[in-house]
């Protein structure tokens, strides 16, 4: 299932989801409408990689409320999925129903089969290092005055070990992209060098923009 992520020039899969909510979702649309039309980008391209980050997190151990934070703080609380009354498994669940589909206009063959094992295991330790140096940055989030998120910090290095590693780091950049969390250059270079590794598109990393300052290495 897994798509040449190179083809992609913007964020995608569950990260490239929660930046859609975050930037444009209103109140009163259907989110699974936002599901929908994301899930047809580029001719029903982007819906493979939106199932198989859901369908990851589904086979992980995370429990709902882990999922609610990744989803919360990546989107900047922009929906919550406990106000809503749907716990965050079962939003997932919605979400590969709806991916699926939107392959089968394409493939009526189409079946939900598992994920499997992630293809960027190696990257663990190199993605949870990121994570682990942002740490106190990242509680920022925990104690933001307006949109706080608990347990940012942990669920992330959860999803990075028992999830994806690639999913990790696409979540990690959309948490420091939603709440503004500076990074200097030296930081950014090497999560670029990191994308290229992992088969992004040169402007996956940045985009959404991060703010940057050209100071010290942190």
């Amino acid at each position: 299932m897994r798509e040449d992520r190179r083809q992609f020039y913007i964020d995608f899969g569950l990260s490239g989801l929660t930046k859609m909510v975050d930037a444009g979702w209103a109140p009163g649309t259907p989110l699974l409408d936002v599901v929908a039309a994301v899930a047809d980008w580029g001719g029903g391209a982007y819906a493979p990689t939106l199932i198989e980050d859901a369908l990851r997190v589904l086979e992980s151990d995370l429990a709902s409320k882990e999922v609610d934070i990744l989803w919360c703080a990546a989107s900047r609380r922009a929906y919550r999925p406990d106000f809503f009354g749907v716990e965050g498994r079962e939003w997932l669940r919605q979400v590969v129903d709806v991916c699926a589909g939107r392959i089968r206009q394409d493939d009526s063959s189409f079946a939900v089969t598992p994920a499997g094992p992630a293809p960027a295991a190696a990257f663990m330790d190199e993605v949870l290092g990121e994570v682990e140096t942002l740490a106190d940055a990242l509680r920022s989030v925990e104690g933001h005055p307006h949109q706080p998120v608990p347990d940012v910090v942990r669920t992330l290095e959860r999803t990075v070990t028992h999830v994806d590693p690639d999913l990790g780091f696409r979540l990690l950049l959309r948490v420091l992209k939603a709440y503004r969390i500076t990074i200097d250059a030296s930081r950014l270079a090497r999560y670029q060098d990191l994308g290229e590794r992992l088969g992004y598109d040169e402007c996956v990393v940045e985009d959404g923009g991060i703010d940057v300052r050209s100071d010290t290495a942190d």
